[in-house]
């Protein structure tokens, strides 16, 4: 497609507020193309009739993970439809750059591959974290060594090898919080990791902060209706490159139309999480005078998540819901218990 060429459409010189950036970013050349909505590209491969060049623009990027110069290429290098997907988050969270892939977890795997890479096998982790997270960095499948502690225990945590610090915050699944900028603080010079799935960049950005790796489950409140999966990583160019080889010769890569949902989940993120959140502020009010509910958490920072203790069977309660949902994962437009 001729008016894919450009991968990353040029950012505005003036800043924007968030629910202005949500509904621009990654849209700022569709004028210029002659259209309104974002295109999708679902090719898998692009015509090229200058093979010594194309053989060159893949080596330099399997050497350097930099985007190549010119046409697309080959899907697993980038996509224009996702490049606009990354583009957006990236100016949601304030970083140079973002690199999305097939999953949460597909990103997650991606950033530990990218430190080990380096030497640096050895992750410092903050519990809770997301189940599969802590199993992922526990289980030590990637050859990954961690070291759980709290945010008092960081500093002394980190060794010559420390690759990586990883928090969750609100936390899956007790909505815990920690101060981001004392724990970048003791982080010293090795790179903070925050999964900001739960607050979204609407309620935090956590590179404002001292954060320098900012990671989303896309597949919540990014997408935010429950029929996309994806994960993306925020960051300095510098390790977006990285991830890109990662992803390159891994796999990890986002489907096209998965793109574009999700581009489309950002361009109404902002009043999706700030409508969710004043439900749930609400709700957290009545759970609060239930004298069926032993204990009610809630982030300090708000959002939409809520967590509860009752008295009794906590199983009788998810059984005897009719307008709630059973069911696992959050952020999408009904609610989940």
């Amino acid at each position: 497609m001729d008016n894919e060429v450009s991968m990353t459409p040029p950012a505005p010189t003036p800043s924007r507020a968030l629910a202005t950036e949500a509904v621009h970013a990654g849209r700022d050349d569709l004028a210029s193309l002659g259209v309104h909505a974002p295109p999708i590209d679902l090719s898998t491969t692009y015509p090229s009739y200058d093979s010594r060049d194309e053989a060159m623009r893949i080596d330099a990027f399997a050497t350097t993970g930099s985007l190549p110069d010119g046409p697309p290429v080959y899907a697993r290098l980038d996509n224009p439809t996702t490049g606009r997907f990354e583009t957006a988050l990236a100016r949601l969270e304030g970083t140079d750059s973002a690199v999305a892939f097939a999953s949460g977890m597909a990103a997650l795997t991606a950033v530990l591959l990218a430190r080990a890479s380096q030497g640096l096998r050895h992750v410092v982790a903050v519990r809770p974290l997301y189940g599969c997270s802590d199993h992922l960095l526990g289980a030590g499948l990637l050859g990954t060594e961690v070291t759980w502690t709290d945010p008092a225990g960081i500093a002394d945590a980190i060794r010559p090898d420390t690759g990586l610090v990883m928090v969750e915050t609100p936390a899956n699944p007790t909505l815990a919080e920690v101060d981001i900028r004392a724990v970048a603080h003791a982080c010293g010079t090795v790179p903070l990791l925050v999964d900001n799935t739960f607050a979204t960049p609407v309620l935090q950005r956590p590179v404002e902060h001292g954060a320098r790796i900012v990671l989303h489950s896309a597949t919540k409140y990014l997408g935010g209706h429950g029929d996309v999966m994806g994960g993306v990583v925020a960051c300095d160019e510098e390790f977006a490159a990285t991830l890109r080889q990662v992803r390159f010769a891994t796999g990890g890569v986002l489907h096209p139309l998965a793109g574009y949902l999700l581009l489309r989940g950002l361009s109404t993120l902002p009043v999706r999480v700030r409508a969710a959140s004043t439900s749930a502020a609400e709700l957290v009010r009545r759970l609060t005078a239930d004298p069926r509910i032993a204990r009610v958490h809630y982030p300090r920072i708000g959002g939409a998540m809520i967590s509860f203790e009752v008295y009794g069977d906590p199983h009788r309660v998810i059984s005897g819901v009719r307008l709630i949902t059973p069911a696992v994962s959050l952020g999408s437009v009904d609610s989940l218990i």
